[in-house]
């Protein structure tokens, strides 16, 4: 009995480690399942994003090669088929470099003037070098319609020069350059920080510039392996060897330069920004580069005695928050001047006695300047074209003094530029166009946000010949049905922010910009963008009636996520600055129009100005959102202006299939 005791107790001692080790075993294999199925479904799913146009072209030929050299080792035993054979690589290749993306042109001074390194300077030189023996070859050499007419000797003067391997530079040496600046060096990364300081001259986004960089390079690199691919099989056509080796070890170096290249480039786009707006022009002109809300808060002067029904002087100007003008006492200065029809804000006393410099009679302003007996001076004061007036405070039965205050006017007029358009502008989505720009328009006192529009093509183009701007609706307020907050927003005292957004989708890259609008959000004039689904691959919008919605940020000052106000207070005009503006709004924020500032100005324009500038972006590209925001320099009103949010591409980088 002891001996089947210890028996069993050996036997239970044994088999526990036996059980341990197959459930760690069991748990590996499981492990090893999951991560199996993982990267599988992560394959499956980049196989689902289409990728870029030079990536899919890349793909595409080296599809194409592959299947001429194994027509090449089939047909290899017969003498017959030379004929057919340089037929079937010449008609090949000839219909492959036709293509519109094989014929893009490589222009390198578009970067060199922002890219101000060394090593780019080399290698651009060096992509031109390769560019210009592809376009030899295209234009010489594959021009001929047909085989027949191919000299063998012009083949082989050809392949000396795209074969070579002397000290001289090669093909293999560019292609080294290329991975050795771009990726190594991290020119990649280097040319996005360069075009983010450069926004103002090259109207691209960074990741834009990026793209379009990684596109040229990589269509470059395309072009000289397809002419080396060519030489490799028309040497084989004549008998002069077998090459089928040096062919696929140059594939493979093509495919894992590419891989490198493009797992680089993945992370430089992830990392680059997307938004596209214009910079300050060189000079500032009305109607042209920028525009203004007028007479919505201005600087008047009124005398106590006329801010009250009673005709009294027994407050103070403070006294008078928000009031009007009651009247105009015994024809003083009230009499020679505009009157304020509408109501009177933030009443203060600076002065006594002044004299005041009017406005021409066809300005939006009341004031050129006012001038205090104390030395103050309210704006700049310069020559007076309508002669100073000299206004006096005055005692009344020796105990109220009636003193001129300073007030805010709302007045709405004829003078009085200040409405919104809140009509829906969108493009004709069953053209297949998309929104590629926007840019503020004033028309008939109304501001409309105008949309450009252009075709959408396969892979994230746009087709530059049908870009236009879509004309606005140039209603009138006043024309029959035509309704205050249903067609425009008009701004008061009370009702006169705007809110700073980016508006986009953050979670779904299958969605592009089709259309704007304002809405009255509260108090505040709100941005929404429509945005609709597309295929990135076809080009084509998705069903727009149904696929599409209206994006935009709820948020407000008192809810949700609450917005941050932008403080401007008595601040000078903004065409007066030296400087070129400078972003000073993030997304969830939101800006008041007011008043100048007194002494800078007599509170005569309203601030922020409205920035009028096409905003688009060179070569046109879809849009995944759009945003308003502010820019300003210290001390001075600044500008409202919309951007653009170019379409992310990041998803579609991918590596190339070929790769094991």
């Amino acid at each position: 009995m002891a001996r089947n005791v210890l028996g069993r107790n050996s036997s239970m001692s044994m088999s526990a480690p036996m059980m341990l080790l197959s459930s760690l075993l069991m748990m590996i294999m499981m492990l090893s399942s999951n991560v199996n199925a993982y990267s599988s479904h992560m394959q499956q799913q980049q196989q689902r994003i289409p990728g870029l146009e030079v990536d899919a072209l890349r793909n595409e030929y080296i599809l194409l090669e592959k299947s001429l050299w194994e027509y090449l080792d089939k047909t290899a035993d017969s003498q017959n088929n030379r004929e057919s054979q340089i037929k079937k690589v010449y008609d090949s290749h000839r219909a492959f470099i036709n293509t519109p993306q094989m014929s893009r042109k490589f222009l390198g001074e578009q970067y060199t003037k922002i890219m101000h390194h060394y090593e780019w300077t080399l290698l651009a030189s060096n992509l031109t070098y390769l560019n210009s023996i592809f376009d030899f070859y295209k234009d010489t050499l594959m021009k001929r319609t047909s085989s027949q007419d191919l000299e063998e000797r012009a083949v082989l003067d050809f392949k000396e020069e795209v074969l070579r391997n002397d000290t001289a530079l090669t093909m293999l040496e560019i292609f080294r350059n290329i991975e050795y600046i771009m990726v190594k060096q991290a020119m990649y990364y280097r040319a996005m920080v360069q075009s983010q300081e450069e926004m103002c001259n090259i109207k691209q986004s960074p990741q834009q510039f990026v793209y379009s960089l990684y596109t040229d390079i990589a269509l470059t690199e395309l072009k000289g392996y397809t002419m080396m691919e060519f030489s490799w099989m028309m040497l084989r056509v004549y008998g002069k060897g077998n090459f089928s080796k040096e062919a696929e070890l140059m594939r493979r170096d093509y495919e894992k330069r590419t891989e490198r290249a493009v797992n680089l480039l993945k992370e430089v786009m992830r990392r680059a920004d997307r938004i596209v707006y214009r910079c300050d022009p060189a000079k500032h002109v009305p109607k042209v580069t920028y525009d203004e809300v007028t007479r919505l808060l201005q600087g008047y002067i009124e005398n106590e005695v006329d801010l009250n029904g009673d005709e009294t002087c027994r407050e103070t100007c403070s006294y008078y928050q928000s009031t009007r003008s009651e009247g105009c006492f015994k024809d003083k200065y009230c009499a020679r001047q505009p009157k304020c029809s509408g109501r009177l804000y933030n009443c203060e006393f600076i002065d006594s006695d002044m004299w005041v410099c009017p406005s021409p009679l066809n300005s939006t302003r009341r004031y050129e300047y006012i001038e205090y007996e104390n030395g103050r001076v309210l704006g700049q004061r310069k020559n007076c074209g309508r002669g100073t007036t000299k206004v006096d405070s005055w005692w009344r039965y020796l105990f109220w003094h009636c003193s001129y205050c300073f007030c805010l006017c709302d007045e709405q007029g004829m003078k009085s530029d200040r409405f919104f358009n809140l009509r829906e502008s969108v493009s004709d989505v069953k053209q297949n166009r998309v929104v590629t720009g926007l840019r503020f328009v004033k028309k008939n006192r109304v501001f409309h946000l105008q949309i450009q529009e252009g075709n959408l093509l396969p892979r994230g183009a746009i087709n530059a010949s049908t870009l236009e701007w879509k004309p606005v609706d140039e209603y009138k307020i006043y024309d029959r049905n035509v309704a205050r907050g249903v067609d425009y927003h008009t701004m008061s005292y009370e009702s006169r922010s705007i809110d700073l957004d980016d508006i986009q989708k953050t979670d779904d890259n299958s969605f592009v910009v089709t259309g704007v609008r304002f809405r009255v959000l509260g108090a505040h004039l709100n941005l929404e963008a429509r945005l609709s689904e597309f295929d990135f691959k076809k080009g084509e919008l998705i069903q727009p009636e149904v696929n599409s919605v209206w994006q935009s940020n709820d948020n407000t000052d008192v809810s949700g996520e609450r917005r941050q106000k932008l403080s401007v207070h008595n601040l000078d005009v903004p065409t007066r600055s030296i400087a070129r503006s400078l972003v000073e709004s993030k997304h969830n924020q939101y800006i008041e129009f007011v008043n100048s500032g007194l002494d800078k100005d007599a509170a005569q324009s309203t601030v922020p100005f409205l920035d009028i500038q096409d905003v688009v972006s060179n070569p046109p590209v879809p849009l995944s959102g759009i945003g308003i925001y502010y820019k300003a320099r210290l001390g001075f009103g600044g500008f409202v202006a919309p951007k653009i949010i170019t379409y992310d591409f990041t998803p579609h980088v991918q590596v190339p299939k070929n790769i094991s």
